[in-house]
């Protein structure tokens, strides 16, 4: 079993993820190994209940390559014929769950070897994001901060200033680990752009942040200016209300003027046409009055007519005697008063 030895020495690797690694297996035969060429590559459980799993295999000139699902497709021998004295196993395409320790065993008979190494995958840093805490004041404290969103452990996290002096200002304190700057009593002097560097044993990221330094805000004045605006804000808007009310207003009082017609009272009469109703009753009544029924009614001077409403005849200057006989009480009649005519000498009625 001494005959046959296994050279490579490397027993622990550190690759990030996505990269290609190749875990060394390189031997030498004796005369004395004269068996057939066996090498297989297993990968050993964390947990020791578990078994191990065979992923790849080279024996009797032949490769088999489908023994473990996870990495179908991404490992390979190095060398293509593995009896040159080269077992050595390249993984493409690294995932985290590749992590592990793997074993290469060479068998032949009689010579029988095996090696283990370790394999660790390691995320690098990737989207880092810088950020400000606090009021960016004169006199205040600020912080910056860093934080990588992916990126395997330990993490270590730098800042640096790369605009102005170029360096820290005297009064900042870093924590590496949490990726916090704190910048105590800030002055006008800080401002500038920093730049955080995280990084790991695999890989490094970065991201930048500026920063402006300015005198106190006047918050008195601001929130004076905020009450001074919303009242006079509010006072507009109460006069267009009172405006759009009153023009309403207006309009409504409009509309019933103009469309309230009350039918219980009648148009008002001229008085041409009050004359001439008057005088068209009593020539009516007189119609039908025969010189006998008229004895007994007093003659009504013409001059009670209204003026603008008798017409009289040409060439005719009639005259009228004063009515002898009171006239009737025509209110407890309920009749309407009439104008008789006077008679003439002839007996005709004028």
């Amino acid at each position: 079993s001494r005959s046959l030895v296994i050279t490579s020495g490397e027993k622990s690797f550190e690759v990030a993820q996505g990269e290609k690694v190749t875990l060394p297996c390189t031997f030498e035969i004796s005369e004395e190994d004269q068996g057939s060429l066996d090498i297989e590559w297993v990968l050993i459980p964390a947990d020791n209940q578990k078994d191990e799993q065979i992923i790849i295999m080279y024996d009797v000139d032949r490769i088999y390559d489908h023994y473990y699902p996870a990495l179908n497709g991404r490992i390979q021998f190095t060398k293509s014929d593995p009896r040159s004295g080269d077992g050595s196993l390249d993984i493409l395409n690294l995932k985290a769950a590749d992590t592990g320790t793997y074993q290469c065993r060479v068998k032949k008979a009689p010579g029988v070897q095996s090696q283990k190494i370790q394999l660790t995958v390691l995320v690098k840093p990737a989207r880092t994001k810088c950020s400000i805490e606090g009021s960016q004041e004169i006199g205040k404290d600020i912080t910056l901060k860093c934080t990588s969103q992916e990126g395997s452990p330990l993490l270590s996290y730098d800042w640096r200033r790369v605009s102005g002096t170029r360096g820290l200002p005297a009064t900042s304190v870093l924590n590496k680990n949490t990726g916090e700057l704190l910048l105590k009593n800030a002055s006008k002097e800080y401002s500038g752009t920093y730049n955080c560097v995280a990084s790991n044993r695999v890989g490094t990221d970065e991201c930048s942040v500026e920063l402006n330094v300015t005198p106190p805000i006047n918050t008195a004045g601001i929130i004076a200016g905020a009450i001074i605006g919303t009242l006079l804000g509010l006072s507009v808007l109460a006069f267009l209300v009172f405006c759009c009310c009153k023009k309403h207003r207006e309009k409504k009082y409009e509309k019933e003027v103009h469309h309230d017609i009350r039918e219980d009272v009648p148009p008002p009469k001229s008085r041409s046409s009050t004359a001439r109703s008057y005088i068209g009753s009593n020539r009516s009544s007189l119609g039908s009055m025969s010189p006998s029924n008229m004895e007994g009614y007093t003659k009504t001077p013409y001059s009670q007519v209204p003026s603008e409403d008798f017409e009289s005849r040409p060439g005719q200057n009639p005259t009228f005697a004063p009515s002898k006989v009171a006239a009737p009480n025509l209110s407890r009649m309920g009749a309407v008063p009439v104008m008789i005519p006077a008679q003439s000498k002839d007996g005709s009625i004028v």
